[in-house]
């Protein structure tokens, strides 16, 4: 077996929004255009035409990546601040009714609303996925049994969607409340190698219900496409430097499993039951009221848990040239995740004005504000 790449690629879907009002807007063809004519393969439309998905190269550094998504969010808020539009990178638009939306006339996507029904006309949701270069088959099922652990703690940082149509939820990450609805979603399965996963996936496949493994969404699997292992539990980050992070974390534990592996050991695995809790615990607190530790047999406050998690990560941070970028997860913790700084903007507004509707809009036209703040 070879030693395993740990290259990493990120994708990032965008909602657009009318500069003026802030309301959700059609992306132009000419707009769609114009980006793959800056961008090439890198962007492109997405399920709803007020969504536009973007993703970097293959990168074999988080310093890589980071040119590779500036460049990519920048263009994308250059060329749509041609058309009148600002982009956001929150998973949920705040006041926004999905009813109105209208999913982009493709082949693929006109066969997933038909399958899905009502489930995909409700999809008024983004995500960021992460990937990483796990080449070997049966050592990318091995650490996708353990990675599932972690998870909760890389959404909890990741949650950027507190509101659905104008209220606030009372969930940090409400998109997962959508997703969820979703057949194939959720945590991974345990697969004893990649013969079984394979066989599992052959079974359906064969049945005609579905077409490939692309239509198996959950929170991390293995690509079909790429010799990668792909995490797709977390929300957008409304911050450049934010999903940097996130990345990070998520590439420098694949490597801590595999160091583990080296040496003969590995990470507890938990049953799905156990972890499921502390996934919903991350989808509706966030940060705000920890984690459980297992291990320790006790709920343990989010800020406490960063910072096991990064010294349990900084060989392999180290390793990867990422160790900055995980350390960095505590400014995230500091100034709060995307649903947290959503509601403080809301709050202070209320305060100030009472008036719902220009508080709402006053979280969006931060959000959008932060789209371009560390480009």
């Amino acid at each position: 077996m070879t030693n395993p790449s740990f290259t990493i690629g990120i994708e990032e879907e965008y909602l657009l929004v009318d500069s003026k009002t802030l309301e959700l807007a059609d992306a132009p063809e000419e707009l769609m255009q114009d980006c793959s004519d800056a961008l090439g393969g890198k962007v492109s439309p997405e399920f709803l035409r007020c969504q536009v998905e973007v993703g970097t190269g293959v990168c074999a550094t988080i310093a890589e990546a980071r040119e590779d998504l500036r460049k990519l969010r920048g263009t994308v808020a250059e060329v749509a601040g041609r058309y009148g539009l600002s982009p956001l990178a929150i998973s949920c638009h705040p006041t926004a009714e999905w009813r109105k939306q209208q999913h982009t006339d493709k082949e693929r996507y006109n066969l997933l609303e038909h399958d899905l029904a009502g489930v995909a006309r409700r999809l008024l949701i983004s995500g960021m996925h992460v990937h990483v270069g796990i080449e070997d088959d049966e050592l990318r099922i091995d650490l996708m049994n353990q990675v599932s652990y972690f998870l909760p703690h890389l959404l909890a940082l990741s949650c950027s969607s507190p509101f659905w149509r104008g209220e606030d939820t009372g969930l940090s990450s409400y998109r997962l409340t959508i997703f969820d609805n979703l057949p194939r979603t959720g945590l991974p399965p345990r697969f004893s190698g990649f013969g079984e996963y394979q066989r599992s996936v052959d079974a359906i496949v064969r049945t005609g219900a579905i077409e490939d493994a692309t239509k198996i969404w959950w929170d991390l699997r293995p690509s079909c496409r790429f010799p990668t292992l792909e995490s797709r539990v977390c929300d957008n980050s409304p911050r450049l430097e934010h999903a940097l992070t996130i990345a990070a974390l998520t590439q420098a534990t694949m490597r801590m499993l595999w160091r583990l592996r080296q040496r003969n050991q590995r990470w507890r695995i938990y049953d799905r039951f156990l972890v499921g809790e502390n996934r919903w615990r991350a989808q509706r607190y966030g940060m705000a009221e920890g984690l459980i530790d297992f291990g320790r047999g006790e709920v343990v406050p989010y800020a406490e848990l960063i910072e096991e998690f990064i010294e349990l990560l900084a060989e392999d941070a180290e390793a990867l040239s990422c160790l900055a970028e995980i350390e960095a997860a505590r400014d995230i913790v500091e100034l709060g995740n995307g649903a947290d700084r959503q509601r403080a903007i809301r709050s202070a507004e209320l305060e100030i004005h009472g008036d719902e509707t220009r508080a709402m809009q006053a979280v969006i036209a931060a959000m959008a504000e932060e789209f371009t703040a560390d480009l």
